[in-house]
């Protein structure tokens, strides 16, 4: 029988909750922490993969190895290469015409103060992986950008890519937005004194309307980015909606109660037509060298 196979490296809430959600509904189950035993290709029955590593690296890897095999992960590895690379994110925006703020990429110390004063200040320093809002940092001035710049050129080659980006003024609050095979989900607004506004940084949620702009927006994203599940983080502007990023392993934890919305029910339930609607029988997929891990239990 084909089940939902919840691949984690930390257990956090959300996987939790999408076990939880699936025993509910009786989608047979199992969460798997791929860190317990090598992984090689093996044949599997049509299985699909919830892919839910904290490092992406480890998580596009796990997607590749599937895939190798024809196996179904949620989501793709190419979506999570695009969501992962803030660069390949803008690019792929850029592409489909979809507005987000203006950025500059340098490749030296030099070149980044020169973006930085094209850009003008203020501007955002971002690593060109990474998430939670770690490791971003706001220059107000070329002082502040100098000294932004040094460190970061210390801090090895993942941050010989510079990626900056023009402040955006968002008035105290951004929106994060869920999106489901192309249609909005449900959309929280983050807000704080900080400008920083992630509720893993102690922003405060509440529910954000969906209106017809914001869910066109949603579906262009998907459109350009691909994906089953994703999040968008967006500004409000006086010119209308700035698509900031896009998320593929998305974190929803701080997002149901205040939209009112089974995000983990209805991530399952999608994974669940996923399964239903392979007909190609058995194919060439990838399982653990060891014995299967795991349960449907929602406590693991």
């Amino acid at each position: 029988m084909s089940r939902l196979r919840i691949l984690y490296s930390r257990l956090r809430a959300e996987e939790k909750q999408l076990a939880a959600a699936a025993e509910a509904k009786g989608i047979p189950c199992s969460m798997e922490d791929i860190r317990t035993a090598p992984w090689r290709i093996e044949p599997y029955e049509g299985d699909v993969f919830l892919a839910r590593c904290i490092g992406h690296l480890q998580n596009t890897a796990v997607a590749r190895l599937l895939e190798a095999g024809g196996a179904r992960v949620v989501n793709p590895s190419r979506v999570m290469e695009t969501c992962g690379d803030k660069l390949a994110t803008s690019a792929a925006l850029a592409a489909a015409g979809i507005p987000q703020p203006a950025f500059r990429t340098a490749f030296s110390e030099e070149a980044a103060l020169e973006a930085a004063e094209e850009l003008g200040y203020p501007v955002v320093f971002k690593p060109a992986c990474g998430s939670w809002g770690r490791l971003l940092a706001l220059a107000s001035n070329r002082e502040t950008a100098e000294a932004i710049v040094e460190h970061k050129a210390h801090l090895g080659a993942a941050h010989q890519v510079f990626y900056i980006q023009s402040y955006v003024e968002k008035g105290g609050f951004d929106v994060r937005a869920f999106v489901l095979e192309g249609r909005p989900l449900c959309a929280i607004r983050r807000t704080s004194g900080h400008w920083i506004t992630n509720t893993a940084r102690g922003g405060r949620a509440e529910n954000q309307p969906m209106d017809s702009e914001l869910c066109d927006i949603l579906g262009r994203v998907q459109a350009a980015v691909g994906g089953d599940f994703l999040a968008v983080d967006l500004f409000l502007t006086r010119l209308g909606w700035l698509v900031n990023e896009v998320n593929d392993g998305a974190e929803f934890r701080n997002s149901s109660a205040p939209t009112g919305v089974d995000i983990a029910g209805a991530v399952v339930e999608m994974a669940s037509g996923l399964m239903k609607r392979d007909k190609r029988g058995e194919k060439r997929g990838v399982k653990r060298s060891a014995s299967e891990s795991g349960s449907s239990s929602p406590g693991e």
